[in-house]
């Protein structure tokens, strides 16, 4: 193939993409029948339960969702469950999947469809995404999967798919740049039932075949429609941009103990895991009476682009102090059922564990 046309621009018209709509929706579907993943959310197209799912699965890995999902929704097993929990048990459920503000966005979200809606998920896409939380893709997903509606989703694999297949080179950024391929997957949605089917189809295609790295483009069920793959280049598509190097941190956390309980704080607005319960990084004031410091052990934990190395220290207080708002005295026992950061869950275990030794 010459170099002209490797170089040609991407295909954006919509009207010929349409006019490949049931070939490639039969070819993709065929391929997802096949070989379709047994996932628990997709047993039942119970709106609750897929949409569920797609808040986990937001910046979230599906082997990682399985036994949350498993857990949650046995706790809650419907949306008027999930609207009368108090939130400290939903984030306590949440806990260890990280980017807490989606599990207070879903339990919000609850309480305007039971509040507003009668517990009914509405049904058009414009509605779904009126809730806290939801944005198009996921509105798209619970539309075309719980009610077959020919709404378009664009997600990290569907969007690497589409990219390849009209090879869009342009840089991924996740709003704006992605309307060409909100576009297309517009386009290409069956219009005659099976949507559901065929956008599982796409996100299934670009996790296990339409892969970052190594695509397997032989085993493909589209490849004969696949720009990217008859111009060389799937290689170089979809522009993604760098991620920004981590940045390394190092701090000390201090499990401070006076008669069997242990001093946690809460996370206050603007820190990392805001409302969720942690270990103090300092000496909080007024602490006298401290005993000889001991080391516990050390901690690895990322957030954000942040990768932190943790010191935890253990402290014997002969003297409380009262606690303002944000500070209690627990026990281990206690702890347990707190919703807590993912670091403070791990030092929470490392000193229960370690007390525990010494009787």
């Amino acid at each position: 193939m010459n170099k002209k046309n490797k170089q040609r621009p991407a295909c954006f018209d919509s009207d010929q993409w349409a006019s490949r709509r049931k070939a490639i929706s039969r070819l993709l579907v065929k391929w997802y029948h096949s070989t379709a993943r047994d996932l628990p959310w997709r047993r039942s197209p119970d709106p609750y339960r897929v949409w569920v799912s797609e808040i986990m699965l937001q910046q979230t890995q599906v082997e990682r969702v399985k036994d949350y999902f498993h857990r949650f929704v046995i706790k809650f097993p419907t949306v008027f469950d999930l609207a009368g929990a108090d939130e400290a048990i939903v984030l306590r459920y949440w806990e260890g999947l990280g980017y807490y503000r989606r599990a207070r966005q879903l339990h919000a979200a609850a309480k305007l469809i039971v509040s507003d809606y009668k517990g009914i998920f509405p049904q058009d896409a414009c509605a779904l995404r009126k809730l806290p939380g939801v944005g198009r893709y996921t509105a798209g997903a619970i539309a075309s999967i719980s009610f077959d509606l020919p709404e378009p989703i664009l997600e990290a694999n569907s969007r690497r798919v589409l990219a390849r297949l009209t090879h869009y080179g342009r840089p991924l950024s996740g709003n704006k740049d992605d309307q060409p391929l909100w576009d297309i997957a517009a386009a290409i949605v069956p219009r005659d039932g099976g949507a559901g089917a065929f956008n599982q189809a796409l996100m299934d295609l670009g996790s296990i075949i339409c892969t970052p790295v190594s695509p397997r483009c032989e085993e493909c069920p589209l490849v004969d429609h696949c720009e990217a793959c008859q111009l060389g280049s799937v290689d170089r598509i979809p522009n993604v941009p760098a991620r920004k190097s981590s940045k390394k941190i190092k701090e000390k956390a201090y499990v401070f103990i006076h008669k069997g309980k242990l001093l946690v704080v809460r996370r206050q607005s603007g820190e990392w895991w805001e409302g969720l319960w942690d270990f103090p990084r300092a000496i909080p004031d007024r602490m006298t009476g401290c005993g000889r410091q001991r080391r516990l052990g050390v901690i690895d934990y990322s957030v954000t682009n942040h990768k932190v190395t943790c010191q935890i220290l253990s402290k014997m207080v002969s003297q409380r102090p009262a606690v303002r708002r944000h500070q209690r005295w627990l026990s281990p026992l206690e702890i347990r059922k707190l919703p807590m950061t993912s670091p403070g869950r791990k030092i929470a275990l490392l000193a229960e564990k370690h007390f525990s030794k010494e009787g």
